[in-house]
C-alpha cells in the first residue's frame, strides 16, 4: 500500500508540475506552484484517481481530473488564508501565499489555479470525446461553487462573531469540506464508467469522510501544535468560529469523528473487488495527526 501510494502521489506531482511550468509573467505561475507544492497530501487526487479504479475504471484517464481538484483544492486554501478570510501566516509550516508574496498576487494565484483546472478539465473532455468527462467537469464545478465550497465558505464568514446553530454547522462542514470530497469519489467513479448506483454510494461515503475530516480539524484545532499541524492552533477560536467542538463538545466530536469514519470505511471495504487501495487509504486518513 505505502509504495502504490508513494508511486502515485509522485505522478500526481510530476503532472502537476507539467501544468505549471513557468512562462511570463512567471510570478504567477511561481506563485501558484508555490502554493501547490507547499506540502499537500493530496488528499483529493488520490481518492478520485481510487474512485476510478473502484468501479474498474483506468487510472490514467482521470488523472487530469486528478491534478484539477488538488488546483481547485488549493486555490481555497489560498484564499482562505487571505486577510480577508482567516488572515494565517502559516500553512503548511510555511508561508502563507500572500505573506510569500503579497495579496494581490496571492488572490491572482488562486484565480489562476480555479481557471487552469477547468481548462485541464475541458481540454481533456474535448480530446476525449467522452460525455463522461464533461459529466465529472460538471459534478466538481457544481460542488466547488456557490452550490458547494463557495456556499460554505459564505455561510462560515456570516457566522463569525455569531453562534451558529446545529444546522448552519452542517452546512458548513458539508459545503466547505465534504463537497469536494464527494466532487472526488463522485467524479473518478464517473469518469470509470461505475454505475449510478456505485457513483451514489460513493458520493454518501465522500459526505462520511468529508465530515469526519471537519471534524478531526475542529479537534485539532484545539489538541494540536503549531509544529505537528503546520499552521497556527487556536485560529477557529481567533476568529470566533463556531466549531464542531464548540456546538457539540469534544466528547461527542470524537465520538462522531470515530462513527464516521467507520462507516466510511465499511462502505469502501465491501464496495468491490477494486477498493482495496480506497479502503486502506481511508484507514490511513482516519490515523491522521496533521
Amino acid at each position: 500500500m505505502k509504495e502504490l501510494l508513494n508511486k502515485r502521489i509522485d505522478i500526481i506531482n510530476s503532472e502537476l508540475k507539467k501544468y505549471l511550468s513557468p512562462v511570463y509573467p512567471e510570478i504567477i505561475y511561481e506563485a501558484m506552484g508555490y502554493s501547490v507544492f507547499a506540502g499537500g497530501k493530496r488528499m483529493r487526487p488520490l481518492l478520485l484517481l481510487g474512485a476510478c479504479e473502484a468501479v474498474g475504471g483506468n487510472v490514467d484517464d482521470a488523472l487530469p481530473f486528478a491534478c484539477a481538484i488538488e488546483m481547485i483544492h488549493t486555490y481555497t486554501l489560498i484564499h482562505d488564508d487571505l486577510p480577508a478570510m482567516d488572515n494565517d501566516d502559516y500553512r503548511r509550516g510555511k508561508l502563507t501565499c500572500h505573506k510569500k508574496y503579497s495579496e494581490d498576487i496571492a488572490i491572482l494565484a488562486g484565480d489562476g489555479l480555479l481557471n487552469l483546472a477547468f481548462e485541464i478539465m475541458l481540454e481533456t473532455a474535448a480530446s476525449k470525446k467522452d460525455f463522461r468527462y464533461v459529466d465529472a467537469a460538471l459534478t466538481i464545478g457544481n460542488l466547488c461553487g456557490v452550490k458547494g465550497t463557495v456556499g460554505g465558505q459564505t455561510a462560515d464568514l456570516l457566522s463569525e462573531n455569531k453562534k451558529a446553530d446545529e444546522k448552519t454547522l452542517m452546512y458548513i462542514h458539508d459545503k466547505k469540506t465534504a463537497a469536494l470530497i464527494q466532487a472526488a469519489l463522485k467524479a473518478g467513479a464517473i469518469i470509470g464508467g461505475g454505475s449510478e448506483e456505485d457513483i451514489g454510494r460513493l458520493e454518501a461515503i465522500g459526505y462520511d469522510m468529508g465530515i469526519a475530516f471537519q471534524i478531526k480539524d475542529d479537534i485539532l484545532d484545539i489538541t494540536s501544535t503549531t509544529e505537528i499541524l503546520g499552521k497556527p492552533v487556536g485560529s477557529d477560536y481567533k476568529n470566533n468560529k463556531t466549531t464542531y467542538v464548540s456546538v457539540f463538545g469534544m466528547e461527542k466530536a470524537q465520538k462522531d469523528y470515530e462513527m464516521l469514519s467507520e462507516r466510511a470505511a465499511r462502505g469502501l471495504k465491501d464496495f468491490s473487488d477494486n477498493s482495496s487501495f480506497l479502503y486502506e487509504y481511508s484507514k490511513l486518513l482516519t490515523a491522521r495527526i496533521n
